[in-house]
């Protein structure tokens, strides 16, 4: 089987974000300010990236991938796609705020920010991933 380059690296880069995402949140309940800052910055970079590599892709290529799998599967999916566009939509305003405050030093905006921002940035990230997984990988063609 072979697999679409970008597409790929786009998964990679998603699921990177997610990694860093993880083990940031565990570096800030451990109160590693510092691990827990590189950790987010590296976050935001690679969900940069994503952005920039995703944009990139479907403005050259113009191919639009339509899930081939079918039943529960397909319901599935596009559940996981519905919820997943539009939360990647609304978050990339917050996270840059949530940023901007931490650098800032108001932390209590930053959190207030973050408590819910990371669950929905995590789920981006995976469901990123998975959506990959059921066009490239898992697909039944």
């Amino acid at each position: 089987m072979s697999l679409p380059i970008l597409p790929t690296i786009n998964a990679f880069l998603n699921g990177l974000a997610g990694i860093f995402l993880f083990f940031g949140y565990l570096a800030i309940k451990r109160k590693d300010q510092q691990l827990h800052k590189r950790l987010m910055l590296c976050a935001f970079v690679s969900s940069t990236l994503f952005l920039c590599a995703y944009l990139y892709y479907h403005a050259s290529t113009h191919i639009l991938t339509h899930y081939q799998g079918h039943g529960i599967k397909r319901g599935i999916y596009y559940f996981i796609l519905g919820t997943h566009t539009p939360l990647a939509v609304l978050i990339v305003p917050f996270i840059i705020m949530a940023i901007r405050y931490a650098l800032k030093g108001n932390f209590s905006k930053h959190t207030r920010i973050t408590r819910w921002l990371y669950p929905i940035w995590i789920y981006v990230s995976l469901t990123g991933v998975l959506i990959y997984l059921m066009l490239y990988v898992f697909s039944t063609n």
